[in-house]
């Protein structure tokens, strides 16, 4: 329901505008041209299917991940566990 002078669905086109600019913003900040061979952080080779996959990939996946702030292998969900609550 339109609210004034705006007409149907104004909401969701503005919702539709910012989830395209999000994804067109992502986009523009992949890195693009010939991927590294070796990762430039340790030196070890970049694995040909990451290379084909993401173009102008610069490091491998442990070194990503470093960058990213993530661990690299995902633990067990403590907030889901009744233990986690009872403490």
């Amino acid at each position: 329901m339109a609210s004034g002078w705006a007409p149907d669905g104004a909401v969701q086109d503005q919702i539709d505008d910012t989830v395209k600019d999000g994804v067109l913003r992502a986009r523009a900040h992949l890195p693009t041209g010939e991927a590294e061979i070796h990762c430039v952080d340790c030196g070890d080779e970049i694995p040909e299917a990451r290379r084909r996959a993401l173009p102008g990939v610069r490091t491998c996946i442990d070194c990503q991940t470093a960058r990213d702030g993530r661990p690299a292998q995902f633990g067990f969900n403590r907030r889901g566990s009744k233990d986690s609550q009872l403490k």
